[in-house]
């Protein structure tokens, strides 16, 4: 068995989502006349590869769940508002969890609203930090963060590493633009580099198309 590759980064929900090259994943919006759907996620060869449900599937506010295309759950996303009342404080913050070999919820990432965040140093940079969790080596030696540099509602937005380099960019399709004849949102592709786990890139995807109210919202 031959070393890794310097450039391979360490899995967040499973190896099993990352392929040893680049991966252009299609996002498309489930019907908007289902208020919280959520989104379904294809491959190149048009296989539906992973689900996100929304508000509208799940029948609950302020939770998402990722399951791939067998239906097996990876990722339950929940929003949760942490109240202090002593310091007259109210802290956003969305949670991702992943499931180990029994089941068990492990916490995976972290995002704290980025309206009101001191995580993100700059509000106005379109600028967005999500901390993950668990295992220390999956960024970074030294930190464990992505950071989400762009606009996701312009669908021209990059995911760094904690070392600064791309490990996913999200982008319009340009034939459906063409053949529409305007810019759509509810089409659209997340390019994911080698060697990344698609499906915590996913799991990111559906995070932002929910604080941006999005198709996953109601």
């Amino acid at each position: 068995m031959g070393a890794r590759s310097s450039h391979t980064v360490d899995p967040v929900v499973s190896r099993r989502y990352s392929s040893e090259s680049e991966a252009v994943l299609v996002v498309r919006r489930r019907p908007s006349m289902v208020n919280g759907g959520g989104f379904v996620v294809s491959n190149n060869k048009q296989q539906v590869v992973f689900r996100v449900d929304g508000c509208g599937v799940l029948g609950t506010k302020g939770k998402l769940l990722l399951t791939n295309g067998d239906g097996v759950n990876l990722l339950l996303i929940r929003k949760m508002v942490i109240l202090l009342t002593l310091l007259l404080y109210s802290f956003d913050f969305s949670f991702g969890f992943g499931y180990d070999k029994e089941g068990t919820e492990r916490l995976v990432f972290t995002l704290k609203d980025p309206k009101d965040s001191c995580l993100v140093p700059n509000n106005n940079s379109s600028s967005i930090i999500i901390l993950v969790h668990g295992k220390p080596k999956i960024l970074s030696t030294h930190k464990s963060y992505v950071e989400i540099k762009g606009s996701f509602t312009e669908r021209d937005c990059n995911i760094m590493n904690s070392d600064g380099r791309a490990i996913a960019k999200v982008r319009t399709d340009k034939e459906m633009e063409e053949m529409v004849g305007n810019k759509t949102t509810d089409l659209y592709h997340v390019i994911v580099k080698p060697n990344v786990d698609q499906a915590f890139i996913i799991g990111l995807i559906a995070v932002l198309d929910y604080i941006h109210g999005e198709s996953t919202i109601c």
